[in-house]
């Protein structure tokens, strides 16, 4: 059968295809989709682990215990899973084990443009670059293929554009494979002695997969009709090519990126007269051929950030752009935003009316730093808010400790947050951290984590009590607050006790995402004209439902709420000084909407 599919779909039906067993990930976009998709085949035990580390050592040892596997995260997440990945590429797998990266060049949903391409050639690990989604689920099933004839675990690196574009896919029929032995081999024991041979196995390994890079058909020379110029090229950089240079050059498209072959480049530039290398990011496969004896150019050309497209690829090679249409008129500015009714904004504006200092995290409460709120200083990666804010502590003292305080949501707590925490518990800093805690992972698109008590399919699942794990870690009973961020009175209240104290201390901010599917609302309010004098004061929360139109009062203008957008939050109406925020049935002081029982949103401490 065809399908048009998105390129995680594919890469989910050549795992599934090439019989694997075992997938265990972190979200990240633009993976996400890639272990979401697989869920859906009952064939495939799936999970969603705390972190990527995590992941890709309970994919190892599915491997180890003879079933294929897999893991799948973003480029940053393999940051997180580095520890791991260098000594399994020293020890090898028994069944095989595809370790899915999506890279993001244009930093369309991440903090930097990092190329994945680097880790596996530091750690001598084959990695396979399809180019759409039919190459996706060729080589996922080609990676299984690869791993078990090297002992190998093989990369697969994805991107923004083959990760989250579509083209057609022909399906094939699951293969199962017998779940393989286990046998005992001291030698995976990685002691330096041990250690020591296996490095001398990897060099080996490298050699034979150089060999197969030679012949491999997934690196491949497209004819063409002007020898003037070669292309070497790969991934969404040879589509690019494709589309502006059709059949005019030839091309040497790559499909194995690491390693990479040496004649095959050799006899491919020799042929003619001209060589230029298109990727996005890093000199990867520039920098080889210069390694290999060959004049080339690349990076001399073309840009070293961003994604390519179509036309820089013309303008960087000046060929003429084709005319484009525009409207005349500028299209207005959309920076993201949180969602109406968002349980961040209450708290991220009383950090910014108390003039704190906030070490923010990574989460969907990173917009807690774009205007109006601009409640957050800086954010460095997974679950550096909370260590971060220890260390800016102890350096500054009393000084700081008044005024500063770490945000960190609940799945990041889980993902890398929890050391963090441990650290402030131990070495005692006055530091304020403030658990965000809307009962799900919000960022890519409301994935269950640990804390929520569900598995990656929702049925019941082991969960972490955030509160009683802060006793645990040693934090007193009166230390540990937990607040509703709808009640603003109650944020400033616990916020300015915290502060105040000498003593390490954790918030946790719980009411769930107000876009969850069980959350029920409040009907939305509106402006009475009469009452409202046009201050602006609820438009100080950046609240998407909420805007400012003409009016015949003193000040020309008044709020406007969009009942199509307001879920009845009350943060707003909390901040009129004049009444003109009004329920539909006209009361100006409504209770907070309940979205489930208060048991389930404040746990069974209360607040």
């Amino acid at each position: 059968m065809k399908e048009l599919m998105l390129g995680n779909k594919a890469l989910a039906r050549g795992l599934y295809e090439a019989g694997c067993g075992f997938i265990s990930s972190y979200p990240g976009t633009p993976s996400t989709e890639i272990t979401e998709e697989a869920a859906k085949y009952d064939e495939i035990y799936c999970e969603w682990a705390p972190n990527e580390k995590v992941a890709l050592e309970a994919a190892f040892g599915a491997s180890l215990g003879g079933r294929r596997a897999s893991c799948a995260m973003k480029h940053v997440g393999l940051n997180v899973a580095a520890d791991p990945l260098f000594s399994i590429s020293y020890i090898g797998v028994s069944a095989g084990l595809v370790i899915c990266v999506a890279d993001d060049p244009g930093m369309h949903s991440s903090q930097n443009e990092q190329d994945s391409r680097h880790y596996a050639i530091a750690a001598k690990l084959p990695m396979l670059e399809p180019a759409d989604s039919q190459e996706t689920k060729d080589f996922a099933k080609l990676a299984y293929e690869l791993s078990e004839k090297y002992k190998t675990p093989v990369m697969l690196r994805m991107c923004t554009r083959i990760s989250h574009s579509r083209s057609i896919v022909e399906t094939g029929e699951r293969v199962e494979h017998p779940l393989l032995p286990y046998e005992k081999d001291q030698e995976r024991v990685m002691m330096p002695a041990q250690a020591k041979r296996a490095h001398y196995r990897v060099e080996q390994r490298t050699k034979d997969l150089i060999a197969f890079a030679e012949t491999t058909p997934i690196n491949r020379i497209e004819d063409g009709t002007d020898r003037s110029i070669g292309i070497i090229t790969s991934q969404t950089s040879y589509q690019y090519a494709k589309e502006v240079y059709g059949d005019r050059y030839p091309i040497l498209k790559l499909g194995m990126i690491n390693p990479l072959p040496v004649k095959k480049i050799q006899d491919f530039a020799a042929s003619v007269d001209r060589v230029i290398v298109i990727e996005e990011l890093d000199p990867i496969i520039e920098n080889h051929c210069r390694q290999i004896g060959l004049h080339v150019e690349g990076k001399d050309i073309f840009p070293m950030v961003d994604e390519f497209s179509q036309n820089i690829i013309r303008e960087c090679m000046n060929e003429p752009v084709p005319e484009s249409r525009s409207i005349e008129d500028p299209v207005p500015g959309r920076p993201p935003i949180m969602c109406s009714g968002c349980p961040h904004r209450g708290l991220f504006y009383t950090l910014k009316k108390l003039d704190c200092m906030v070490y923010g995290d990574i989460g969907c409460y990173t917009l807690g730093a774009v205007a109006p709120l601009n409640a957050m200083d800086l954010n460095v990666c997974m679950g550096a808010s909370l260590s971060g804010m220890h260390g800016f502590n102890k350096a500054r003292g009393a000084c700081a400790e008044k005024r500063t305080v770490g945000v960190i949501g609940d799945s990041t707590f889980a993902h890398s947050g929890m050391t963090g925490l441990a650290d402030i518990a131990y070495n005692q800093s006055n530091s304020v951290s403030i658990i965000l805690d809307n009962s799900i992972t919000g960022m890519t698109g409301h994935q269950q984590n640990p804390t929520t008590g569900k598995t990656i399919k929702g049925d019941p699942a082991g969960q972490i009590n955030i509160v009683a794990l802060c006793y645990s870690f040693g934090f007193p009973k009166e230390r540990v607050r937990v607040i509703d961020p709808y009640d603003l009175c109650e944020c400033e209240r616990v916020l300015k006790e915290e502060l105040a104290v000498d003593a390490p201390s954790v918030i946790i901010s719980r009411r769930p995402c107000a876009l969850l599917k069980y959350v029920k609302h409040r009907p939305s309010f509106h402006i009475n004209a009469d009452k409202c004098i046009g201050c602006r004061s609820c438009m100080k929360i950046g609240c998407p439902s909420i805007s400012i139109v003409p009016s015949d009062n003193k000040a020309g203008h008044r709020a406007e709420i969009d009942a199509t957008q307001c879920v009845g939050c009350g943060i707003c109406q909390q901040m009129c000084r004049f009444d003109a925020i009004e329920s539909v049935d006209g009361d100006t002081h409504a209770p907070l909407p309940e979205s489930v029982n208060a048991q389930d949103v404040f746990g069974k401490e209360g607040c």
